[in-house]
C-alpha cells in the first residue's frame, strides 16, 4: 500500500507527540492538531520529519464544534497539497485536558468544558471527518483507566471517557460495512504534563501509582505511543470494538 496518513488531535505534546513519533518510526506520515502552542506543534513536526516522514500541524479547538467544517476543508486541502491524497487512514482522538474537582464541587462550566472536548468534540469531529477517512481505515479513541477505576476528583472527566468507550463500540458496529475498525486505548497514569504534571512531578503521587501498579512504576509517554502504533498496525487488524488498557496493571 502507499504511504499511510494518521491524524492525531492534540499532537503537540505528551501522548499525542509520542504517538506521532512512534507512528513515524513505523512508516506513517502524520498530521497533528494543536490548540494554542504552535511552537510545540512545530517541534513535533520537525521531529517526525527528522525520522524521514512527512508531517503537518493544523490549529484546531476540539471543543468548538462550529470550527469542524472549516477544519475538514483545511485538512482536505493539506491532504491534497502535501500528500497527494484525498483521504487519510487513521484518526486518533487524543486531544484533551483534565479537571480536579469532587463531584459535589464540580461546576456546570467545568462539566461542559470537559464534555465539549472529550465527548461532544470526539463525536462530531469524527462525524465531520468520516468522508475523508479511507475505507479499511482505523479510528482510535483515547480513554483513561479512570473509566474503570475511581479516583476522587475525576468524576466528570471519567464520565466523558466512559461515554467515549461506549461510542467506540457503536462506531465499530456502524462503520463495519466500510471495514473501518474502531478501538479504545485507555492509558493508566502517565508521567506527562497532563493534569498539571502531577504524576510526573509529585513524588508522593508517583510513588502511590507505582505501588498500585503490578509492574511497579508509572507509565511513560513511550508506553502509550508504542501502543498506538501497535493498535494501528496490520498485526492488530482483527481488533475491533475493543477497549485496550495500557497501564502496567494498575489497580488490579
Amino acid at each position: 500500500m502507499g504511504n499511510r496518513i494518521a491524524l492525531i488531535t492534540g499532537g503537540s505534546r505528551g501522548l499525542g507527540k509520542s504517538a506521532a513519533q512512534h507512528l513515524a518510526r513505523a512508516g506513517w506520515d502524520v498530521v497533528i492538531t494543536y490548540q494554542a502552542r504552535a511552537d510545540a506543534a512545530n517541534d513535533t513536526v520537525a521531529e517526525v520529519r527528522a525520522l524521514g516522514r512527512k508531517a503537518v500541524a493544523l490549529q484546531l479547538d476540539t471543543g468548538a464544534t462550529a470550527g469542524f467544517s472549516a477544519f475538514k476543508d483545511a485538512f482536505a486541502a493539506v491532504l491534497e497539497s502535501e500528500f497527494g491524497r484525498q483521504s487519510f487512514d487513521a484518526l486518533i482522538n487524543n486531544a484533551g485536558g483534565s479537571a480536579n474537582a469532587s463531584f459535589a464541587e464540580t461546576t456546570e462550566q467545568q462539566f461542559d468544558e470537559l464534555m465539549n472536548v472529550h465527548l461532544k468534540g470526539v463525536f462530531f469531529l469524527t462525524q465531520a471527518l468520516l468522508p475523508l477517512l479511507a475505507d479499511g481505515g482505523s479510528i482510535l479513541n483515547i480513554s483513561s483507566g479512570l473509566a474503570r477505576f475511581s479516583f476522587p476528583g475525576k468524576a466528570a472527566y471519567a464520565v466523558m471517557k466512559g461515554g467515549v468507550e461506549v461510542l467506540t463500540r457503536y462506531l465499530a458496529k456502524e462503520l463495519g460495512e466500510r471495514r473501518i475498525r474502531v478501538n479504545t486505548l485507555a492509558p493508566g497514569a502517565i508521567a506527562t504534563d497532563f493534569s498539571g504534571g502531577v504524576v510526573r512531578d509529585n513524588p508522593q503521587v508517583n510513588a502511590h501509582v507505582a505501588a498500585n501498579t503490578a509492574l511497579g512504576r508509572v507509565g511513560l509517554p513511550d508506553d502509550i505511543g508504542s501502543a498506538v502504533a501497535a493498535l494501528l498496525s496490520d498485526d492488530t487488524a482483527w481488533f475491533n470494538g475493543q477497549r485496550i488498557e495500557a497501564s502496567g496493571g494498575v489497580m488490579l
